[in-house]
């Protein structure tokens, strides 16, 4: 059997022994209370690999794992944290090296692979549906927003970066773009689109009618639909999951209007959306080990 370690480093950190797709034993977490979705801002890189070591030594490891996958928010290119505006302090770190170097006492020499997080979260879904052998495709609504994919395939794959307006005074977006989906739908974006106004508190309002929130839901919702709209027009119809913290957000029948108003050649036309709430660490932990496992058999 399959037997490894899935980490996430995302909202918090996650950590789990992952057998043939499932997660075995308790899903170790840091900090335990879900609601604290700023705990690693500013936190100094190499603290992080340090409280990383911490949560696996509360795992319950029966057996040697083969390989350890790493799942975190960013670019991520040959283990290296090209760049991450949720988590500037990694940029340009051999992450890959550096969880290495600090698992080998425990651990040895294994094989550690080091992906994006929403690309961990789509390969998690896809394992756990028994959807492997297909197209799967994520959008995670947090404080940003994360594009995944499965299979992996070559590419940035930043597709929360997606220009879904040409306003100019659409800059809100955490790395400083103007007009990107991530810019409109993202926490932070939408906390200072509305200074007076919490997101909770926009969505409530605009089911109450008042106009200016009323808009910007409207507004919120056609900007996934044109960033999905464009990977179905680039990479084919297939599924798309819609999870996160402010997938709670999401209106299906309104996002299922939006895109058959931009999806109109019938070939396309195949695509589905599926709302799924809860469960991003542990999707995000068994698709860090699902894609470590796949990296290690293709090393060896």
């Amino acid at each position: 059997m399959a037997h490894g370690i899935g980490i996430s480093v995302t909202e918090r950190l996650a950590a789990a022994v992952i057998v043939d797709h499932t997660v075995t034993g308790d899903l170790a977490v840091e900090p335990n209370d879900a609601l604290n979705s700023n705990s690693l801002s500013g936190v100094p890189a190499d603290i992080i690999v340090q409280r990383i070591v911490a949560l696996l030594e509360r795992l319950e490891i029966k057996e040697a794992p083969t390989h350890i996958g790493l799942a975190m928010p960013g670019i991520i290119r040959n283990g290296i944290m090209e760049d991450s505006p949720n988590l500037v302090q990694f940029k340009g770190l051999n992450m890959q090296a550096s969880l290495v170097e600090a698992l080998s006492a425990r651990f040895g020499k294994l094989s550690v692979s080091i992906t994006n997080d929403a690309n961990a979260m789509a390969a998690g879904m896809a394992a756990n549906r028994g959807y492997l052998d297909r197209l799967i495709r994520v959008w995670f609504l947090g404080t940003g927003i994360g594009f995944g994919r499965y299979p992996q395939a070559d590419g940035v794959w930043e597709a929360g970066h997606s220009i879904v307006t040409l306003d100019p005074k659409e800059q809100f977006c955490g790395c400083g773009g103007k007009g990107h989906l991530e810019g409109i739908m993202g926490l932070r974006a939408m906390r200072l689109r509305f200074m007076d106004l919490e997101p909770d508190e926009v969505f409530e309002q605009a089911e109450a009618g008042e106009s200016r929130c009323v808009d910007f839901v409207k507004l919120w919702h056609r900007a996934l639909a044109a960033a999905t709209a464009t990977s179905v027009h680039m990479s084919g119809p297939g599924k798309f999951f819609i999870t996160g913290p402010n997938a709670k957000f999401a209106n299906l029948g309104l996002l299922n209007e939006y895109l058959h108003e931009m999806v109109k050649l019938s070939p396309l036309q195949s695509y589905s959306l599926e709302i799924v709430h809860g469960s991003e660490d542990a999707n995000a932990t068994i698709g860090a080990a699902v894609i470590a496992a796949q990296a290690a058999a293709h090393r060896a």
